[in-house]
């Protein structure tokens, strides 16, 4: 099983493994809550039971290998997990727990050991809060969210949890597909979430929170595949300013790069930037739910002359077109 396909298995599985104690607990919970209809196994060796669930002592006395798990231990213990789930063939997993590359030098050398030790397997994460997914009713997340239960819809990427959970607040009408929390992408890239995301139908727009991105090459390859199919990606870049920038390095460790060629790379693969989160959410809206425009032109219709001149002004200044209309 190539990497992709185990994290589409992951993102849908038919088995989940909580690994921890309160914020795995909330997991449960978020998963019974959006009645998630597959397997939970809780794993403590120091809890008989979290969130009304026998728990198993060790990743050794499972039933069988998960689809995905859901790690909220301390960094030491994770790499633990991490590798025990590599060496047993599991899918996929996410890790909770910060400490890692947003720290400096020493959660540097943790985040390379996290990689080894995953090995092949997809590790979202760490220092996220890992994903929902609406379409299947899974929620590896142990927090709230406002999302609910779609057939289709947008499908985001958020490098913040709470950017993430905000995003899922919304009150504009947008039906969510999915929402990754993917932190500081250690073992994944964006292009590995989105080609994993352009193999569900039922998505029908990505739209992506980055803070930075560190393969240009296959971000690239991967929107452009996004651009074949026809699956519309909306961008919200932070890290504009120098300011932002630095907070953007000691959130994720990620590196915002410049701003300007960040926005020609996603003008050259047909990527909508919006700077505002009205901007983005408005956006993504629209691309799912019309697709995307084959030529800059708008009409408009009001009843007032005041109002037509205004959206005229507006659309001018976007260098959209207001065609007149002919005779007939």
């Amino acid at each position: 099983m190539s990497k992709s396909e185990a994290l589409q298995k992951m993102l849908r599985p038919r088995t989940v493994a909580v690994f921890g104690g309160a914020s795995a607990a909330k997991v449960i919970e978020q998963c019974q809550r959006i009645v998630y209809d597959g397997e939970l196994w809780a794993v403590n060796p120091g809890r008989e039971q979290l969130a009304g669930l026998p728990c198993y002592a060790s990743i050794d006395e499972l039933p069988g290998v998960p689809d995905a798990s859901f790690i909220a231990a301390p960094p030491g213990p994770t790499l633990d997990i991490v590798r025990a789930l590599s060496n047993m063939g599991a899918s996929g997993a996410v890790c909770f727990a910060a400490g890692f590359a947003e720290t400096g030098e020493t959660g540097e050398q943790l985040q390379r050991q996290l990689r080894n030790a995953a090995g092949d397997m997809p590790v979202i994460g760490p220092n996220c809060h890992g994903f929902v997914n609406y379409l299947d009713k899974v929620a590896l997340w142990p927090d709230e969210h406002g999302g609910q239960h779609a057939a289709s819809g947008v499908a985001l990427i958020a490098q913040s949890g709470n950017i993430a959970i905000n995003l899922t607040m919304q009150q504009r009408g947008i039906d969510y597909s999915y929402v990754l929390s993917v932190g500081n992408n250690s073992a994944l890239g964006m292009h590995d979430y989105i080609n994993a995301l352009l193999d569900d139908p039922r998505v029908t727009a990505i739209g992506l929170h980055i803070e930075g991105l560190d393969d240009i090459y296959a971000f690239s390859r991967a929107a452009i595949r996004a651009l074949q199919k026809r699956v519309p990606i909306v961008a919200f870049k932070a890290g504009r300013s120098k300011r932002g920038a630095e907070i953007t390095m000691s959130h994720t460790g990620s590196l915002a790069g410049s701003d300007a060629l960040y926005s020609a790379l996603f003008k050259r693969l047909g990527i909508a930037r919006c700077v505002t989160v009205s901007q983005f959410l408005e956006t993504v809206k629209f691309v799912s739910t019309v697709g995307v425009l084959t030529e800059p032109t708008i009409a408009s219709m009001s009843c007032s002359g005041g109002d037509a001149s205004i959206v005229a002004d507006n659309a001018e200044a976007l260098g959209l077109e207001t065609p007149r209309l002919s005779d007939a």
